[in-house]
């Protein structure tokens, strides 16, 4: 038998818009909204009320945070040293220019890490931070080898950041979307100019302020 149209639920017309594909369960309740854009899926409210996809980027962010206080505070030192055995005088930095490059890096962590929670881990930004973040530990670990020296974040790179970085892979591995070597690609395209964007930013902003 044939249910009367006026007896169905009421399903809301949804229209795309630039590219933007919304998609709702047959109940038309906002719980089953899911939205694909540019490959990246905006999370169901029930996948953020999900712990499991706060955890993964706060404890990527907790992790970051944590090893960047050490390296903020010493990476002057570790430049200046840099400085004092290639002769390269600009590779020198005080510690206001150290802490004011990190804060900035942070800005960008911290969005890459809500934009993990947001889209259930499928953020092409997060993926790539995470990934860099991985990569990130195995550089302090060489850099400090081939300066045969301490190095700037180097005591914190594998008990703190590198449990965080685990831990954000983890989340998507169980996902089904685990971390492939595009992300470690993107990983380097985005992290590594993005520490010199930064640090160039803050220079030459005390610069000007100095004249």
């Amino acid at each position: 038998m044939q249910v009367p149209r006026a007896c169905l639920p009421y399903q809301p017309k949804l229209e795309d818009n630039n590219g933007i594909q919304p998609r709702r369960g047959v109940s038309g309740r906002d719980v089953d909204l899911v939205v694909h854009w540019n490959n990246e899926r905006v999370a169901k409210p029930q996948e953020l009320r999900n712990r499991a996809w706060r955890r993964g980027p706060a404890w990527l962010f907790l992790a970051w945070a944590l090893h960047d206080l050490e390296e903020a505070a010493t990476f002057p030192a570790s430049c200046n040293y840099l400085a004092d055995r290639t002769g390269i005088h600009a590779l020198r930095m005080d510690l206001r220019q150290s802490w004011a490059g990190v804060g900035l890096m942070g800005v960008l962590v911290g969005f890459a890490c809500v934009r993990g929670a947001q889209t259930a881990g499928s953020s092409r930004l997060y993926r790539a931070v995470v990934a860099g973040l991985g990569v990130h530990v195995g550089t302090h670990l060489g850099a400090t080898v081939l300066a045969r020296r301490y190095t700037a974040g180097v005591v914190t790179a594998v008990p703190v950041m590198l449990p965080g970085v685990i831990a954000a892979g983890r989340d998507l591995a169980r996902s089904g979307t685990p971390l492939r070597a595009r992300d470690q690609v993107m990983g380097a395209v985005v992290l590594v100019p993005a520490a010199f964007v930064c640090h160039f930013i803050v220079r030459m902003a005390m610069r000007r302020r100095a004249n």
